[in-house]
């Protein structure tokens, strides 16, 4: 017998290097498999189960942003629309809708619902954020253009079901100065209740403008009509001279031949809270 004891194997080296492409490629396919991500989804579970209803579901939460900057000095007092701040304000709004649309490709989906819109006007740059939920036909092949939508999951199966769908957000964006009052007419209506037809004038500019920057942007899509449009409006906080106003809503298309009328039905919420009282008190 040897006087030398038998010992275990020495454990074998490890690549290290070898290990991290192994790593690296197995995380590759399971991104390009689509049944391989886990489903994260920012709707309620009745608008889940309408999705599927109608065989689509929920993919991913996607998230798009733009920061346009806005030359110095637009601000200052002149006349009509401030075009270089419309102009930043409407390229924010298109460069964020295309980076929230290239996440929904990314994760396969065919459009975003649901999305929030949030635009933040500052004196120099314009800040754009749109967050949805990716959605997709649960039979379906990869989509070659997909829609930015701002309707809830419940609106999006009603459109479904009618023969309708959403193509992109259209939206609408225009600041016009308020021109100024001479000293004259100033002191007159310090006084005075009168109103201010600066104010008034330039209000109906922007909102004019911006409507049609609106339904242009749904025209250059190919779209039937605009649904579910919001607006927002006012003086800027930073240039009480400068009045804005922003227009927003869902273009929409018909698909199918015609469209298709919907029977209305009945709906019993039975969540509403008890309300409890004297029966006394119905005589």
């Amino acid at each position: 017998m040897s006087g030398t004891s038998q010992g275990a194997p020495p454990p074998a080296e490890i690549d290290i290097r070898a290990e991290m492409r192994r790593a690296a490629a197995s995380l590759a396919a399971a991104a390009h498999d689509r049944r391989a991500r886990a489903v994260t989804s920012d709707l309620s579970v009745d608008e889940s189960l309408l999705l599927h209803s109608i065989g689509w579901e929920a993919v991913d939460v996607v998230f798009g942003s733009s920061v346009v900057s806005i030359p110095p000095g637009v601000w200052n007092w002149g006349s009509g629309e401030i075009a270089a701040a419309s102009e930043a304000h409407n390229l924010a709004v298109r460069s964020a809708g295309d980076h929230l649309g290239e996440q929904c490709s990314a994760v396969r989906g065919h459009g975003v619902v649901g999305v929030r819109v949030e635009v933040d006007v500052q004196r120099h740059h314009v800040d754009v954020e749109l967050t949805g939920t990716a959605v997709r036909p649960v039979k379906g092949k990869d989509a070659a253009n997909v829609f930015v939508s701002d309707l809830s999951a419940r609106d999006f199966t009603l459109l479904h079901n009618a023969g309708w769908g959403p193509i992109g957000l259209a939206f609408g964006a225009s600041f016009v100065y308020a021109p100024r009052r001479s000293v004259g007419t100033t002191m007159r209506q310090s006084s005075q209740n009168v109103e201010l037809t600066n104010f008034t004038e330039a209000m109906y500019s922007a909102r004019e403008a911006g409507m049609e920057h609106m339904q242009r942007s749904a025209l250059d899509m190919g779209a039937h009509g605009i649904v579910a449009v919001r607006v927002a409006d006012g003086p800027m906080w930073f240039a009480h001279h400068a009045i804005g106003f922003t227009a927003w809503g869902t273009a929409v298309r018909l698909e199918a031949e015609s469209h298709q009328y919907l029977r209305p039905q009945m709906v019993l919420p039975l969540d509403d809270a008890t309300v409890e009282f004297e029966a006394q008190s119905l005589r």
